[in-house]
């Protein structure tokens, strides 16, 4: 994200400091709320592990994790500290209760983008892309200003939602897809959990390794959030 933004600093130090602070807000805001979701909804289906640790907390501190911080900072998307959960001590047992907790955060991120997305839905906000630059701020109002964060917190929200719901581990979408499909189904599927780390970053490398070429995850991704967005707020977003 970082180096998308970077060159706005040649034309101007003011607007690289809103669109990359609108940035960082949305997603600290995102990041810290979907952990809190995950601990809270496991609290309530009965596992006190993470309100043990301090984790049922709104407070960013408590959830921020240093190296996911720095991927926020660089490539736009980023990850908390992982909620430590207890499977065993589950309401709803560990599959089923697991994949509640996992569908927490994904959800949350959703639950912000369309409250972000609301004033604009009600016409009190004037869309604005976060990925789209201005020439100047000088004609700025209060409304632009609103209107970027606002659409940061819409796109960063769908991203962080629509990447956490891929059913690859350690992502919340493998949990849920464990939890909730037929068990021949969803036992052949956890038997790939090992392989997961290896294939979120070879997915993750794709884009690097080809020079923008190959992107699964934008040609997965994009149609989704596209759609979201124009439910949300009426717009395409990527």
């Amino acid at each position: 994200m970082l180096i998308t933004y970077l060159d706005l600093l040649s034309d101007s130090v003011a607007m690289f400091a809103v669109f990359f602070g609108s940035a960082i807000v949305a997603l600290v805001a995102g990041v810290t709320f979907h952990e809190f979701s995950h601990a809270f909804v496991a609290d309530r289906l009965g596992d006190r592990t993470a309100r043990n640790l301090g984790r049922v907390s709104l407070s960013p501190a408590r959830h921020l994790d240093p190296a996911g911080s720095v991927f926020m900072l660089l490539a736009g998307f980023g990850w908390g500290k992982p909620v430590p959960v207890n499977p065993m001590r589950l309401r709803n047992g560990p599959q089923t209760g697991r994949a509640m907790v996992a569908a927490a955060g994904p959800i949350s991120n959703i639950i912000l983008a369309v409250l972000a997305g609301l004033p604009i839905q009600l016409g009190l906000v004037d869309w604005w892309n976060p990925l789209t630059r201005p020439f100047s701020l000088d004609q700025w109002s209060t409304g632009d200003y609103l209107a970027l964060f606002l659409g940061a917190a819409i796109f960063f929200n769908l991203v962080l939602a629509v990447f956490n719901l891929l059913p690859v581990a350690p992502l919340d979408g493998f949990a849920v897809a464990v939890g909730i499909l037929p068990r021949d189904l969803s036992t052949s599927i956890a038997r790939l959990e090992q392989y997961g780390p290896l294939i979120l970053m070879l997915l993750l490398l794709f884009p690097i390794v080809s020079r923008g070429e190959v992107s699964v995850l934008h040609e997965v991704m994009s149609p989704i959030i596209n759609t979201l967005s124009q439910i949300i707020d009426g717009n395409d977003i990527l």
